[in-house]
């Protein structure tokens, strides 16, 4: 696997190392020694999926608070999405900056989502499916949102939303406090 360091610390963008032949192609997507060698942890307790039906639907921005932080890593294995996520971490020095990523089954790309970052995408194709690796279990107590079009945040969804539940849809907005200066 290639690991690339984002411009938020701690958040990578995997590519695989392909072993190809006339039958396709081989690669790991998964090693915890590879992971360990760069400070990821993702001691997977949840994997999770995802099915999205139409194109343009929006899940997050999620996020969980200690003690059930989350880290995660998000790979698309049908049709293509766009994933976007949040340092929220106030000490960081990318406090409420994102980054956004195209993640489909033609590039194979994963994104590494570390603890404290708001996580969603949009969908870019009908019949997109997502698979979530999870280091923690889903905590309801400590679940937290980012509403996905709050001007503080200034992320640049590719479409218009066609879908979204009512929930992430009303996420509260930041103060104005948090906002970018």
């Amino acid at each position: 696997m290639k690991f690339t360091e984002t411009k938020l610390q701690g958040a990578y963008i995997i590519e695989l190392e392909q072993k190809a032949d006339s039958r396709g192609f081989f690669a790991r997507t998964y090693c915890q020694n590879e992971f360990a060698q760069h400070n990821l942890n993702i001691n997977v307790r949840q994997c999770n999926l995802s099915y999205n039906h139409i194109k343009g639907t929006l899940r997050g921005m999620h996020y969980q608070i200690a003690p059930a932080t989350e880290s995660k890593l998000i790979r698309c294995t049908q049709g293509a999405i766009y994933d976007a996520i949040v340092d929220m971490r106030p000490d960081s020095p990318t406090y409420l900056q994102s980054i956004g990523v195209e993640l489909s089954a033609a590039n194979h790309v994963a994104l590494y989502v570390p603890e404290m970052f708001a996580h969603g995408y949009q969908t870019l194709t009908d019949g997109a499916e997502v698979v979530y690796q999870v280091n923690e279990f889903y905590t309801p107590g400590y679940e937290r949102g980012l509403r996905y079009n709050d001007p503080a945040l200034d992320i640049k969804w590719p479409l218009p939303v066609t879908e979204i539940s009512e929930k992430d849809a009303n996420w509260s907005l930041l103060e104005p406090v948090y906002a970018k200066v």
